[in-house]
């Protein structure tokens, strides 16, 4: 999943770019991916193009927050008890959106012995400026009306026992091939990206499904549900619940000789935030450890474990008062998918991540390597995402595997060897190794030595595997795809449904760069260090603050 696809078998390895000093001084942050205005400010605010070409990104004077608190949102809603389900003028303040506004699917996934599935949740915090309130919190007033970035995005996946609890934050600065995107209301269709192009700009795409969709191609991951708030919706989050704590290890000032910055002010140790100072904390990046995304999110990663703790212990929650203000908040700070457009439903969800514990919750961020300013997926990314789709849990918690649907043998009857049609590509080429020449040729013909006379070598085609795979499109192609994987010793967990393909798809991947028969890698389930993994219940953590932005 992770990892473009060039032409060419043997194609060169990616040039690799030296990462970037952080900026401790007077530059100014970068706004990337802004561009155009809204055409559906009206539904949510979303539209413009979003590809990977056109005009470089715009400077602007002060730096938004992109920060997400849906799963705040939800937590918020689950306290309020089922009295507040009676009111009904809450669901007329929640918007909605469509969930995936792309074009390819990825299988929902499949049911444990005890019928149980994961739950994923994309959490997404929009910087739009489609409101008074939200300019004069985002400042930067020639973007007013301007299409909005998805500058904060994170999947929450929950377990399918509900017993444990891991989050992805990719950073904003992303290179991603977001897909073309279709807005249902209009028909209007977003084209692909011409390329890698910023994550962020999928939201200006038809608006969240396009978030969607990018994330679901990048990751093969099914996402259930998403959640967007903006700034003023941060804010109000923050007042109604009453300050959460956050932690620095020395005074930290956020504002560099030129005046950029948040703004954020406060001194070394421990200290609750609320309102415009918890958006400040969560749009920190000068004064935070190296001055980039990475440590941004690990600050909102301490800031979400924190609300959630608050959000458990707290007594003052039970003020009918408190909790009223809490919910009016929640649902007039929230756009949802159709699945989350009740507070009835947005109540079940709750109950459902209240589930887990502070202390089996684990928040990670997307394992990358700078590419230029940018960042870029690494392996690790995908071992993460592999971690997730296959339900296990982060923190190292969780049940030993057993055998799970994925190995058992389809009950759908396969054809004929010969008659089955199989395309093999080469996905051998790694971050530092270019494909192997000829690769998909010599597993073609081993699948003809075996009776797989209609198995073709596809050129059009090199992506980046990690682990051999044999993908289908369809339930009545399960048989054929396991019968592929069966002749040539891959084991069935690593045969998968997805609408990526259009028939039986074999990508020969960087475990299986040589020889005549394949050995399945052991598997290594433990989380990759460099996720930067935060457990939920650690209360002990905080933010370094760069030298440069200190005071006394």
């Amino acid at each position: 999943m992770v990892g473009s696809s060039v032409r060419g078998e043997g194609a060169r390895p990616r040039v690799q770019h030296t990462r970037e000093p952080g900026s401790g001084g007077g530059a100014p942050e970068e706004d990337p991916g802004r561009q155009g205005r809204s055409r559906h400010g009206r539904r949510h605010g979303g539209g413009g193009a979003g590809g990977g070409g056109g005009s470089r990104p715009q400077r602007r004077k002060r730096r938004p927050l992109r920060w997400v608190a849906m799963v705040l949102a939800v937590l918020i809603l689950g306290t309020a008890g089922a009295g507040y389900l009676y009111y009904e003028h809450l669901n007329n303040k929640i918007k909605k959106d469509d969930l995936n506004l792309g074009d390819k699917e990825v299988a929902k996934p499949t049911p444990n012995a005890a019928g149980q599935t994961p739950l994923n949740i994309l959490l997404i915090g929009s910087d739009a400026r489609d409101s008074k309130e939200n300019q004069k919190l985002g400042g930067a007033k020639e973007t007013f009306g301007a299409t909005p970035l998805a500058d904060v995005q994170m999947l929450l996946h929950v377990s399918a026992d509900r017993s444990n609890m891991s989050v992805i934050s990719m950073p904003r600065d992303t290179l991603v091939q977001i897909p073309k995107c279709t807005d249902p209301e209009d028909d209007e269709e977003y084209p692909a990206s011409n390329g890698r192009t910023l994550t962020n700009r999928s939201l200006g795409n038809g608006g969240p499904g396009c978030t969607v969709a990018t994330w679901t191609e990048l990751t093969g991951i099914h996402i259930d549900h998403f959640m967007q708030i903006d700034f003023a919706g941060v804010v109000s989050m923050a007042d109604a619940i009453g300050g959460v704590p956050v932690c620095v290890d020395a005074n930290i000032h956020s504002k560099t000789r030129g005046g950029e910055g948040s703004g954020l002010k406060l001194k070394e140790g421990t200290h609750p935030v609320k309102g415009e100072q918890a958006l400040q904390w969560l749009r920190t990046r000068y004064g935070f450890e190296d001055g980039s995304d990475l440590a941004r999110a690990k600050a909102q990663h301490q800031y979400m474990n924190s609300m959630v703790r608050v959000l458990r212990e707290n007594a003052t929650l039970s003020s009918p008062n408190k909790l009223r203000k809490l919910a009016e908040k929640a649902t007039e700070a929230i756009t949802v998918d159709p699945g989350l457009d009740t507070v009835k439903k947005l109540y079940d969800l709750s109950n459902e991540l209240r589930k887990v514990e502070p202390k089996r919750i684990t928040m990670t961020t997307m394992p990358n390597r700078y590419v230029g300013s940018r960042v870029e997926p690494t392996e690790d990314a995908e071992k993460l995402f592999r971690l997730v789709r296959e339900d296990i849990a982060l923190d190292g918690k969780g049940k030993k595997k057993t055998e799970s649907a994925e190995d058992k043998v389809s009950d759908d009857p396969a054809a004929a060897d010969g008659e089955i049609a199989v395309q093999v590509q080469n996905g051998t080429r790694t971050d530092t190794l270019g494909a192997v020449n000829g690769r998909a040729n010599t597993v073609t013909g081993l699948l003809a030595e075996k009776g797989f006379a209609s198995a073709v070598t596809d050129t059009s085609l090199f992506p980046s595997e990690a682990r051999t795979v044999v993908r289908y499109p369809s339930a009545e192609l399960e048989g054929d795809a396991q019968a592929v994987a069966k002749s040539l010793g891959i084991p069935l967990s690593s045969v998968k449904r997805t609408t990526n393909v259009s028939g039986v798809t074999l990508v020969v991947g960087a475990d299986w760069r040589e020889g005549d028969t394949y050995r399945a890698p052991k598997e290594d389930d433990r989380t990759p260090g460099t996720a930067e993994a935060l457990n939920g219940a650690n209360d002990k953590a905080c933010m370094h603050v760069n030298p440069d932005f200190t005071w006394s």
